[in-house]
Parts: structure tokens; sequence; C-alpha cells
């Protein structure tokens, strides 16, 4: 089998309902990964099987790249719902996981930084291809979704940036219940969950964003080898360093691992454009990039299809149900529409995934922003099993 360090820790969230100790166990086994220096490999390929169904420039991996650090939100998850009796039950264990997340936080902390302060950039992007549309991301976990359309150094990432924060705060938790010194995560976790400074980086006026260097009109035209057909990019405008205007679930980070405030502006216009029907708002859960943007179902080469431009992914989903759960909770002048967003959004997606499992039998890897209908990967029991959890309102 092979599994990938953006999903797998995904996964200890659905189990640790029901085993807290199964849970430990998967976490320890990736953070065992762990080089000296903090780095965790993307892919674990294990075993002849495995290797011949991954693709051969997977198989060897960059120790300067990382992936996005999902297995902080288990961890931020469990230790909010352990009562004292479970925390000195596995104290030593998570003394140990905290070592051990120490030195993969100053790790991304060091090697993924921005060339601005507190600002990040996922490594790894290809700055001189000709062949794609808009060079991917696969760092990043949502590999072909549109980021600059001209990588560069000076770029920086909103996603990366609400995912050190978050971890930040894991970590300031995690150090406080076992006891040892946490204070510059704490100072950290509040650096990077300004709101204000957030802001000045990455709010557009109307929603978060990416910052580099982007053209806003490119396409792919046809070439011909002989009987070799590809297509090739071509830059109709040239590029220029602004804020990449794409609609889709970058755009949310902030919102969806709850970096706002209750009583943010942006939290208000995120939550009052999040039911746009002709954006991301669909009647089968949101979708990954808005239906009225120029990238919406675009292949980005002759033959690499849409694969974060369009469909519905359930862990997207998930987050962003598990926030407007959070944020109706809280006090504040968007608590009302958090709530019926809530309520609106869960039963969609649960609908959809349950009628596509009895129409078909299985749970899939994504689903169709159009028709509902699952679509990709089949049996897909990854992060699409956090459906269950937004079924049990276990956040």
């Amino acid at each position: 089998s092979s599994g990938i360090n953006a999903e797998w820790p995904l996964r200890p969230g659905v189990i640790s309902k029901w085993d807290r100790s199964i849970s430990f166990e998967v976490i320890a086994h990736w953070l065992n990964l762990m080089n000296a220096d903090g780095w965790i490999p993307r892919e674990q390929i294990l075993g002849n099987e495995a290797l011949m169904r991954v693709p051969e420039e997977f198989v060897v991996q960059n120790a300067d790249y990382a992936n996005p650090p999902t297995m902080f939100l288990p961890i931020e998850n469990i230790l909010n719902s352990m009562e004292p009796d479970d925390i000195i039950e596995h104290h030593p264990t998570l003394k140990k996981m905290y070592h051990r997340l120490s030195l993969w936080f100053n790790w991304y902390n060091t090697t993924q930084v921005g060339e601005k302060p507190t600002t990040y950039r996922w490594r790894g992007r290809n700055d001189t291809t000709t062949r794609e549309l808009n060079p991917k991301t696969l760092t990043s976990g949502l590999d072909d979704y549109p980021r600059a359309t001209h990588p560069t150094p000076d770029e920086y990432h909103v996603d990366l940036r609400c995912w050190l924060a978050l971890a930040a705060r894991s970590l300031s938790t995690l150090g406080d219940v076992v006891g040892t010194q946490f204070d510059k995560f704490k100072e950290t976790a509040q650096l990077l969950s300004d709101n204000r400074l957030l802001s000045e980086l990455h709010w557009t006026g109307s929603y978060f964003a990416d910052y580099g260097l982007h053209s806003e009109n490119v396409g792919l035209r046809e070439i011909r080898f002989g009987d070799h057909v590809d297509k090739e990019r071509v830059v109709r405008k040239l590029p220029k360093r602004q804020f990449v205007p794409v609609q889709g679930y970058i755009n949310l980070f902030p919102f969806i691992l709850n970096i706002l405030e209750p009583d943010a502006p942006e939290l208000g216009v995120i939550l009052s454009s999040l039911r746009n029907t002709t954006n991301l708002w669909s009647k089968f859960g949101l979708c990954s990039v808005g239906k009225n943007d120029n990238y919406y179902l675009k292949y980005n080469t002759a033959h690499d299809a849409p694969y974060w431009r369009g469909p519905i992914w359930i862990n997207i989903n998930f987050l962003a149900i598990r926030a407007l759960h959070h944020y109706r909770r809280m006090p504040g002048p968007h608590q009302e529409l958090a709530g019926s967003l809530y309520t609106e959004l869960r039963g969609a997606v649960i609908q959809n995934v349950y009628r596509e499992y009895t129409r078909t039998g299985y749970i899939w890897e994504q689903y169709n922003c159009e028709t509902g209908r699952g679509q990709s990967v089949h049996p897909f029991t990854g992060w699409s099993s956090l459906v269950t959890l937004i079924m049990g309102e276990l956040y």
C-alpha cells in the first residue's frame, strides 16, 4: 500500500471517535518517519505492488518540499476532547509527540518561509514549464489548484500561512498539557492569527488570496510534432504582481481553519458570499473552484484533467462545515448566518454522499459539482470518510 502525508493523518480524526489509542499509534508511525531535520516525506510507498502504482516522478522525494501539516487537525481535536484522566493515561505519548511535532514545526518555519515577514511559500512549483496552463503546486495537496501563473520566490500562499497558524496553536495547547515550555509557540500562534496582519497580507477587499506574479489571460494552444499533438501555454496578457484573483477553496482557509475572530468583518463577507450559486455553492457541496471562474473545469495540460478545478472534495467541505459549527456557537454578528449555512451545507453533503453510495455502492474521491455524481478513485474511504463525522456532528 501507499500513503500520502496530507491525507493519511486526517484519518485519526475519524478513528479517535472509537479508539484514541489507535489514533495515537497512526500519528506515531508518521512521526517516526521524520528525518533529523524535521522533514516527513510526502509519499509512503510500501512494497513492490504499491511501487508499481506510483508515478516514477513521485518515488524520489525532495527534502526541501513540504506537505500540508494536516496531522495537527486530529491532534487539536483530540486535545480539546480529553478529560484529566485521559491526559494522565496518555501523558508519556503526548510528551514524545510534542518533541517530534516541535521539530516538524521548526522545519516548516525555516524552510517554507516567504520573502516578506510572516509569509509562507510552497516549494516545488515549475517556473520554466511551457506545457501547463498554471504550474501545479503538488506540495500544497491541492495539486492543480490555480496559483500565480508565473512562480517566483517572492510569491506567498494564504493556505500555508493558515496551516502554520493552526500548527502553532496546537503546539501551544499540547505544550501546556504536557507541562513543558510552550511560550514560543503561543507567541507564534498569536502572530499568525492576528487578523489585522493577515488581512494586510492576503485580503483583497472581497476575499483572501495568494499573492504573486500573475497573468489574467493565459490559454493552451495545440502544437504538432509530426504525428504527435500536444499543447503549450500562451500568455496573452503580461503578468503583474498582484493578488491572484481565483475564486475557490484557497480563499476560505482563514475561515475553515478558524483563524478569523467571530466578529471579523472579513468573516461576514465570506459567509455572505458562500451561498452564491454562481460561485462555490452547489446542491451537493462546495466546489473547489467557482463556477464563474476562468479556471473552472479547465485542463492544465493536453492530458491533465481538472482535479481541484471544480469537483467537490469532502475534506474541504468537512473543514467548512466544522468551521460553520464553530462560528454558529460563537457570539457575534455572524452567528445566525453561520448557523443557517451550517444546516444547509451539512445536509447537502450528507445527502449527496449517501445518494451516490446507494446508487453505486462506493464512497468516491470527489463528486461532480454539477450533477453530484461520484467520480475519480473508488472505493475511496480516505478523507471522504470524514462524512461520518459530519453525520455525527463530531468536529
